[in-house]
């Protein structure tokens, strides 16, 4: 049976639970109103208490309940632990960025390096060419490349790309990723 989030369940344990998934999961809970989601701020209270603690109702605890499991849906549905995706949604906006930037037909280099509360932070940017040392893969007209040496602990992560009110950027999900900061930005292996 999947694991699924509920309202008593702490903000820390519904990150640590679903480490591939928590720039998502932040990024919705963020947007719902709870703001000190980022690192070990309040991290302790359940869902419940912070979102009543910031004035919310009960509907609005409900929904932001649905609206978590719901990612957790969508994150599995388009999970391939085989490759590297990007999602539609984010290939659009890769494409729209290359376009503004004037780098049409640049590739997306995905990496990730040593930093962060937790260990690691991931890189995306721009690439002109791969390199003897990449590994290439492809997802939604977007080529992708990634250093052979990193490839074991990315492959199968889905790029996505998030529009909300506390603001937008390409966010990460990662199989490989065993445990998360509070805010979602760094990870462990």
């Amino acid at each position: 049976m999947t694991k699924t989030i509920h309202k008593g369940m702490t903000i820390e344990d519904i990150l640590s639970s679903f480490p591939m998934k928590a720039q998502k999961l932040s990024q919705e809970i963020t947007n719902a109103g709870l703001h000190c989601v980022g690192c070990s701020a309040a991290t302790w209270e359940t869902l419940e208490a912070g979102m009543m603690g910031h004035g919310k109702e009960e509907g609005e605890i409900d929904y932001l309940v649905g609206r978590l499991n719901d990612l957790l849906k969508e994150q599995e549905a388009e999970y391939d632990p085989e490759t590297i995706t990007v999602t539609k949604r984010a290939a659009e906006k890769f494409k729209q960025v290359l376009k503004e930037d004037g780098k049409e037909g640049h590739a997306l280099r995905f990496g990730d390096r040593l930093a962060g509360c937790s260990g690691f932070e991931y890189i995306l940017d721009f690439s002109n060419k791969a390199s003897d040392e990449d590994m290439v893969f492809s997802s939604n007209g977007i080529e992708i490349h990634v250093d052979k040496a990193s490839v074991g602990r990315l492959v199968g992560s889905v790029i996505d790309y998030v529009d909300g009110l506390q603001g937008a950027g390409f966010k990460i999900s990662n199989p490989n990723a065993k445990s998360s900061c509070g805010c979602g930005t760094s990870h462990g292996y």
